[in-house]
């Protein structure tokens, strides 16, 4: 049975749909491209599974728009391969969302990014699930860009983990505020790497702190030294324990200064002997206090001498009875000559014994007389032998 679009056109709804199916795969390519909006809209399911990709590949948009949505619905998977671009673009919000989600898993990516900003935004958060990893990967950044919070918040941890650094970068501030705390965790570290500092500080606290061990220590020194005060302050104790040399040192004095009491105590002995002489001497006399004995104790040399006479003299008399004998010893005359009576009185008599002749004479008078009488008898008899005689 051969049948023109012309005739065609001409037919009542029910005589349309009183055709066989082989009477519209017989339809010529010429003959589908010029049938009426009309007779496309009320063409049955039946009717439509007839036709071929090669008919299905020249409908025009006009055609395609007036599709209803059950129609949409009722399309193979073959035949919305054989929708062009073109076609896609032309889909109304309503028929984005007919698509199954068995339909929209086997889009191309040149179909998807064909979707227009309104059409992208139409996909229901059920949709948005059923794409692909490979899906998801081939989305444009201007599309990722374009998803509504609520269609980010819709994406699977699994998704969510194949997301490329272009389209993560390609979030905006909003959509990226919008993921949870269980989305943040998904990210791979090769993702938490490669995010921008702009989108690193744009994190909001929550999500900070829900940032593993193994994300915290992917972050670049440039994403530290980007951290505000407050991002610094929310990192917690497990994240500060796993904090790399490079990244302590990358944070700005502000945010080394930032660090509660709490956070400085969880800087593990690795940590604390890896600072710079420059961030010791950033430290503020509370967080110098704040140093547990154990962390006192494995500073260097070189750490302890770039201590100022502000944050030495914060020393309590526990930290300076942690001191070891080896970082006695090395402490600069400066240092010494700077120690507070009250401290140079607790120092224990292993301490005294081990203060060279140079620090013993750097000691001010007033110091010297602090000394008590168990710690001058704890003194060495080169040591006495090598005190100046003023």
């Amino acid at each position: 049975m051969s049948i023109s679009s012309t005739s065609l056109n001409g037919y009542s709804t029910t005589n349309v749909q009183a055709l066989p199916g082989a009477a519209i795969a017989a339809l010529t390519t010429a003959d589908v491209s010029t049938l009426s909006t009309t007779v496309i809209s009320v063409l049955t399911t039946a009717q439509e599974a007839a036709l071929t990709t090669t008919q299905i590949a020249v409908l025009t948009t006009s055609q395609i728009a007036a599709l209803t949505t059950s129609e949409i619905a009722a399309f193979s998977t073959a035949q919305i391969l054989a929708l062009t671009t073109t076609d896609f673009k032309s889909l109304s919000t309503t028929s984005v969302q007919a698509l199954t989600t068995t339909q929209v898993a086997i889009l191309t990516s040149s179909e998807l990014n064909a979707l227009t900003t309104s059409g992208l935004q139409a996909l229901t958060t059920t949709q948005v699930q059923a794409l692909t990893t490979s899906q998801v990967r081939a989305l444009s950044s201007t599309n990722v860009a374009s998803l509504s919070t609520t269609q980010v918040q819709a994406l699977t941890t699994t998704q969510v983990a194949v997301l490329t650094s272009t389209e993560l970068n390609s979030l905006t501030t909003t959509e990226l505020q919008s993921l949870t705390t269980t989305q943040v965790q998904a990210l791979t570290t090769a993702q938490v790497h490669a995010l921008s500092t702009t989108n690193i500080g744009a994190l909001s606290t929550t999500q900070q702190v829900a940032l593993t061990t193994a994300q915290v220590v992917a972050l670049t020194t440039t994403d530290m030294n980007s951290l505000t005060t407050t991002a610094v302050q929310a990192l917690t104790t497990t994240q500060v324990a796993v904090l790399t040399s490079s990244e302590l040192n990358a944070l700005t004095t502000t945010g080394l200064q930032a660090l509660t009491t709490t956070q400085v105590q969880a800087l593990t002995t690795a940590q604390v002997v890896s600072i710079s002489t420059t961030n010791v001497a950033s430290l503020s006399t509370t967080q110098v206090q704040a140093l547990t004995t154990t962390q006192v104790a494995v500073l260097t040399s070189t750490e302890l001498n770039s201590l100022t006479t502000t944050e030495l003299q914060s020393l309590t008399t526990t930290q300076v009875q942690a001191l070891t004998t080896a970082q006695v010893v090395a402490l600069s005359t400066t240092n010494v000559a700077n120690l507070s009576t009250t401290q140079v009185k607790a120092l224990t008599t292993s301490q005294v014994a081990v203060l060279t002749s140079t620090e013993l004479n750097s000691l001010t008078t007033t110091e010297l007389q602090s000394l008590t009488t168990t710690q001058v008898q704890a003194l060495t008899t080169a040591q006495v032998h090598a005190l100046s005689t003023t």
